[in-house]
C-alpha cells in the first residue's frame, strides 16, 4: 500500500507520498504518476527536470513522459554528479536553463536524483525569480529519508558544507522505492546511515527493528517488511521534527545529530574520499563516545549503536591521514557554532538526545585520536 506523510508548517504544508514496495503496490506515489501528482498542485505548465547523467539515463525518459502526459512542458538540466559539483557554478547552470526555457513564477523545478542534485535545485527554485515551484523526485535512500524533506537547500563553500543556502520548502516529496533497485550499494549504505540516525536521536523501535536484522549493508538483505518501515518512519520522524521547527530554532538541531564531526571530515577530505552517511557514520561514532565520557550515555548504549554502523557496512574510524587538529578548526566554521562554541548534539538514550556547547575540546581531541586509523 502506499502511504501519504503530511508535514505541518505554518507556512505551506505539503506531502511525502510513498509508494508501497511490493508487487500488488497501489501506483500513486510511483515515478509514472508524478504528472498526475503534479497536476493535482495547480501548478504553471512549464517544468524544468534537474537530475545528472546516470540517474536521467535510468529515470529521465519515465519522468518527463508522465509530465507530458499531464499536459506539462517539460525541459532538462544535467549537472555532473558529486558533491564536490555542489557548487555556486553548478547552480548558474540551472539559471541559465530557467532563462533559456522561459520559466515563470508558477514554474517548477523538478529535482529528479539525490540529495546534492534536490539540495542545488531546491536553492536555484528558492532564488529564480525570487522563489518558484519546487518538487523533489529522491532517487537515494539518503535523499529519501532525510535530505528531501525539511526545505533545507544550498550548496558547498570551499571552507565548509551547505554555508551557503536557504529554508525552502517543496510542494511535493514523491518518493519511489523501485528506483532503488539501480542505488550502488555504497549510496545505499550512506543513507542507512540517516535510518540509523533517526533510530538514536527519535524512534526506539525503528532501531530495535534494525538491530533484529541480520544484514542492513545491501538492500536485498532486509528483512521483508523493513525497507517500508524505514522509509515511513523515518520520513515520519522527519516530518514531526520539521512540523515543530521549520527553521531550526531548536529541536530541529537534533536532526544534526553525526554532522558536526561528519561535516568536518567531509570538508577536510575534498568530498572525495568519503560521501555524506560514511562521514555521518563517523561522526555518530564521535558523538557516541563524546556523550559516555560526559556521562550522558551508557558505554553499552554506544556499543549498540556502534554494531548496528558496522552492520551496515559503514566506518567507524576517521580516514586515514586526516588531521585531528585540522578537525578541530574546523568545526569553528559549522553552521550550528553560536557565539564561538560549537553544539553537539549528544544521546542520552536510544531514542533521545540533548543539545549542548559544553564540550571541552580536549574530550573531542581524545575521542578523535582513539578513532584513528
Amino acid at each position: 500500500m502506499d502511504s501519504v506523510i503530511r508535514v505541518e508548517l505554518p507556512s505551506e504544508s505539503y506531502d511525502i507520498a510513498i509508494a508501497g514496495c511490493g508487487p500488488s503496490a497501489i501506483p500513486s506515489g510511483s515515478l509514472d504518476q508524478l504528472g498526475a501528482n503534479c497536476s493535482r498542485l495547480n501548478l504553471g505548465k512549464k517544468v524544468l527536470v534537474v537530475s545528472n547523467p546516470a540517474i536521467f539515463k535510468n529515470y529521465g525518459e519515465r519522468a518527463i513522459a508522465s509530465l507530458n502526459s499531464a499536459g506539462f512542458e517539460v525541459t532538462s538540466c544535467i549537472l555532473p554528479a558529486g558533491e564536490q559539483y555542489k557548487t555556486l557554478t553548478s547552480i548558474q547552470k540551472i539559471y541559465n536553463a530557467a532563462l533559456e526555457n522561459r520559466l515563470e513564477r508558477s514554474s517548477t523545478m523538478v529535482a529528479l536524483g539525490g540529495g546534492v542534485i534536490g539540495d542545488m535545485t531546491g536553492f536555484a527554485a528558492a532564488t529564480w525569480l525570487r522563489g518558484i515551484n519546487f518538487v523533489q523526485v529522491p532517487t537515494t535512500l539518503l535523499a529519501m529519508v532525510d535530505a528531501s524533506i525539511g526545505g533545507k537547500t544550498g550548496v558547498n563553500h570551499p571552507q565548509g558544507k551547505n554555508l551557503i543556502g536557504a529554508f525552502y520548502q517543496p510542494r511535493l516529496v514523491l518518493i519511489d522505492p523501485q528506483v532503488l533497485k539501480t542505488l550502488p550499494v555504497r549510496e545505499f549504505r550512506a543513507g542507512m546511515a540517516e535510518v540509523i540516525k533517526y533510530g538514536v536521536i527519535w524512534d526506539a523501535h525503528l532501531f530495535a527493528q534494525m538491530e533484529k536484522c541480520k544484514r542492513l549493508d545491501q538492500m536485498r538483505y532486509l528483512d521483508e517488511g523493513l525497507l517500508p518501515e524505514i522509509l515511513n518512519r523515518s520520513c515520519q520522524a522527519k516530518a514531526d521534527v520539521v512540523g515543530k521547527d521549520e527553521k531550526e530554532a531548536g529541536l530541529r538541531a537534533i536532526l544534526n545529530y553525526g554532522h558536526t564531526i561528519g561535516h568536518a571530515v567531509e570538508s577536510l577530505t575534498g568530498y572525495r574520499i568519503v560521501n555524506h552517511g560514511e562521514a555521518v557514520a563517523i561522526g555518530m561514532v564521535a558523538a557516541g563516545a563524546i556523550a559516555v565520557n560526559l556521562q550522558l550515555w551508557d558505554q553499552e548504549a554506544a556499543e549498540r549503536q556502534d554494531a548496528l554502523i558496522k552492520k551496515a557496512g559503514l566506518p567507524t574510524q576517521l580516514p586515514a591521514g586526516i588531521d585531528i587538529e585540522a578537525i578541530i578548526d574546523a568545526l569553528q566554521a559549522d553552521k550550528k557554532v553560536k557565539a564561538g562554541k560549537v553544539r553537539f548534539i549528544l544521546p542520552t538514550q536510544i531514542g533521545a538526545v540533548t543539545i549542548t556547547d559544553q564540550v571541552p575540546a580536549d574530550v573531542i581531541r581524545q575521542v578523535l585520536r582513539q578513532m584513528q586509523t
